[in-house]
């Protein structure tokens, strides 16, 4: 079946039971689904699709639509997890792997994401593996997202648009965004607009800024003069997100403007929202006047005055009472603390430690979840100097180490667990790396190795069943390979000879079955050149010297035939003057004896003659049955009419001699010789045919 790579989108062929594949294109390792049907492969086809085309939302929808037809694809929660977090893949440079990026970050770690739980809960040893890798990178990229979104000034204004449009030109929203971040930032709001706020900042490094500006800002004004702008990628991303917070409780407000359309056609999610009319008059005044009552910023400030009161020895109370368990009267001053320094990131400090019932700071060790996630946590990270932020992030290190390392022991029985149960090279294979992984945890190295042994013993016992159903050269050869590939497992170099000579082997004796049939000189011709590919291999050498003497003596027959027909013509002559002369002889006149004799000689010797020809052409084209039967045939004729030629022969020369019996005796011996001459031509001609 083949699957869509949910890095880039490129061709995977996937078996029934593959969980883990690396797509040929990006190099990427990743999981994969378990596809029951086309229909399935489909569905996550088109959500892979929509989320690397960054439509997280809509992908999510159907991510959720297969959990409704299947609650235990591992697959599924982790892909939900994905557009949650806003993940994209994107090509590193360096490696040419496609390595994640967050565009939607969470206050919530992703260790704590439910769906990121159910992958894990569902999942083999081996996707188990690659969620946790990938969750790392991720949390490590959110985490550093945090840290530079913490130092970032609150914003009262988020104005969210879109720049340019598909030939890249600038939009009429990207003009009057520039107008209305203007006329805000001159009533002292601070404003959160991407074309200026963002112009010193690497692509790379919007999502810190973009996320900081969502979670600060009391008012986001999604303006747009289309439809297809307000439904843009990163539009969409930027105001579905304030929505998401909004739907979370945070005391924010969204307002939708819109000018030349229609505005029905504004999104679904807005219908519930008062949408602004840009191309009213008033409408600019208007909106700053509503912006500034939300933001509290119409009625005059009062100048606060920082009580100056010492803080030290409140912070001094909140440690005794920590050391004493006192939990409620060092959360009381704290407090205390806090409503005279906001920002003072010890109180921050003492109060994580009062969530977590943590007499001392190490104590914060014991917890078994990262704090990173943590209100206080950030608070901390927020408004603290290096050495207490240092100080906080050593703890949540320790904390993530000590929840890995609990991590191994239960991946590294699940692994023993599917080491057991493991049958193909494939499992056995993945199971070493999975083993590798392990850095020498318990008895990994050695499982590791077995694991090795394992998936070569599978191949190994594959190339002996290769070898023993092998009947081609071609077979062997095959099988060959196999136990090459196999290098020093068992006896695999041997087998491996082994399988070579046989492929040899079978190839030698059927070009000895080829040499043994072999009639022409053509025949022998390619025989021997069989025999000398073969190298030297047994005594190829030998047939290939064999070939050429039977060439050579096909030559010398092929002249012997020659001659011995010039000689047969002759004496054929010679028989027909003697027969001429007898008869002439009997009867007294020249002319009747030629008129009678050369007939019957042309006749004698023309039919067998023929038969010979029709025996040498039906031996090219006819059976072997055929040509058998027509070879007889052709020396009985011969036979034949030589015995007329010769009983002729004989009663000229008894007419020609007067019966004298030593010149019959001469004259029966020429004939006989005649006759010899004529079938042995006939039967060497017709057994080389």
């Amino acid at each position: 079946m083949f699957f869509k790579c949910k890095m880039c989108g490129g061709s995977l062929e996937v078996t029934g039971n593959d969980t883990v594949a690396v797509c040929e294109y990006c190099n990427t390792k990743q999981t994969l689904p378990r596809l029951d049907d086309t229909r399935k492969a489909n569905l996550y086809d088109r959500a892979n699709h929509l989320r690397r085309n960054n439509e997280f939302d809509k992908a999510m929808s159907i991510y959720e639509q297969i959990l409704n037809e299947d609650n235990t694809d591992s697959e599924a929660y982790w892909s939900l997890v994905l557009c949650r977090y806003g993940v994209e893949y994107v090509e590193d440079p360096s490696s040419k792997k496609r390595i994640p990026t967050v565009n939607r970050a969470q206050f919530t770690s992703i260790f704590n994401d439910e769906d990121y739980k159910s992958a894990l809960r569902y999942a083999d040893v081996l996707q188990k593996e690659v969620y946790e890798q990938e969750a790392s990178a991720i949390n490590e990229i959110q985490k550093n997202i945090l840290a530079i979104s913490s130092q970032e000034e609150p914003f009262d204004v988020f104005i969210c648009y879109k720049e340019s449009d598909s030939n890249g030109q600038r939009t009429p929203d990207s003009v009057i965004a520039t107008e209305l971040y203007h006329e805000l930032t001159n009533e002292g709001l601070k404003v959160f607009f991407s074309r200026i706020t963002l112009e010193d900042k690497l692509g790379t490094a919007y999502e810190p800024y973009i996320f900081a500006a969502l979670n600060s800002a009391k008012v986001m004004v999604v303006l747009g003069t289309k439809p297809e702008h307000f439904t843009a990628v990163w539009v969409r991303n930027e105001w579905s997100r304030y929505l998401a917070l909004i739907k979370n409780g945070d005391k924010k407000i969204l307002i939708p403007a819109y000018k030349d359309m229609d505005p029905y056609t504004l999104p679904e999610e807005f219908s519930h929202l008062q949408a602004l009319d840009m191309a009213k008059l008033g409408f600019m005044q208007d909106l700053i006047r509503g912006i500034k009552k939300i933001t509290q910023l119409d009625s005059p400030k009062e100048t606060v005055v920082a009580e100056s009161a010492n803080t030290t020895s409140l912070l001094e109370r909140i440690s005794m009472f920590l050391e004493d368990g006192d939990w409620n009267s060092a959360n009381e001053y704290c407090e205390k603390v806090l409503d005279i320094a906001p920002k003072n990131a010890q109180a921050y400090f003492y109060k994580l430690m009062i969530q977590f019932r943590a007499k001392k700071p190490d104590d914060l060790k014991k917890y078994n979840r990262p704090l990173n996630n943590n209100e206080n946590y950030l608070k901390i990270m927020r408004y603290g100097d290096d050495s207490i932020k240092n100080m906080l992030e050593e703890y949540n290190n320790y904390i993530i180490d000590s929840i890995n390392s609990n991590n191994v022991d239960s991946k590294y029985i699940q692994a023993i667990s599917f080491f057991k149960s493991a049958r193909t090279s494939q499992d056995f294979e993945q199971l070493y790396k999975c083993f590798v992984s392990f850095k020498g945890y318990n008895d990994s190295e050695k499982y590791a190795q077995q694991c090795l042994f394992n998936a070569k013993d599978v191949k190994y016992n594959a190339a002996v069943a290769l070898l023993e159903s092998a009947r081609t050269p071609q077979d062997y050869m095959n099988a060959s390979q196999c136990f090459a590939e196999l290098g020093k497992h068992k006896n695999s170099a041997y087998l491996s000879e082994h399988c070579r000579n046989n492929a040899k082997d079978v190839e030698y004796n059927k070009i000895i079955a080829l040499f043994k049939s072999a009639k022409t000189k053509k025949d022998f011709e390619n025989v021997r050149a069989l025999f000398i590919e073969l190298g030297g291999y047994k005594d190829s050498i030998r047939f290939a010297n064999d070939c050429d003497n039977k060439i050579t003596n096909l030559e010398k027959s092929k002249k012997f035939n020659v001659g011995l027909l010039i000689v047969n013509f002759i004496l054929a002559l010679i028989a027909s003057g003697i027969a001429i002369a007898g008869y002439a002889s009997s009867c007294g006149d020249v002319m009747e004896a030629t008129t009678t004799v050369i007939p019957l000689g042309a006749i004698c010797s023309g039919i067998p003659a023929f038969f010979t020809f029709l025996t040498f052409i039906l031996n090219i084209f006819q059976t072997k049955s055929a040509r058998r039967f027509f070879k007889v045939i052709s020396i009985i004729i011969n036979i034949i009419f030589t015995l007329i030629t010769a009983v002729l022969i004989l009663v000229g020369a008894l007419a020609l001699f007067d019966n004298d019996a030593t010149l019959v005796i001469l004259f029966t011996y020429s004939t006989a010789l005649n006759f010899l001459f004529f079938m042995s031509s006939v039967l060497i001609k017709t057994a080389r045919r």
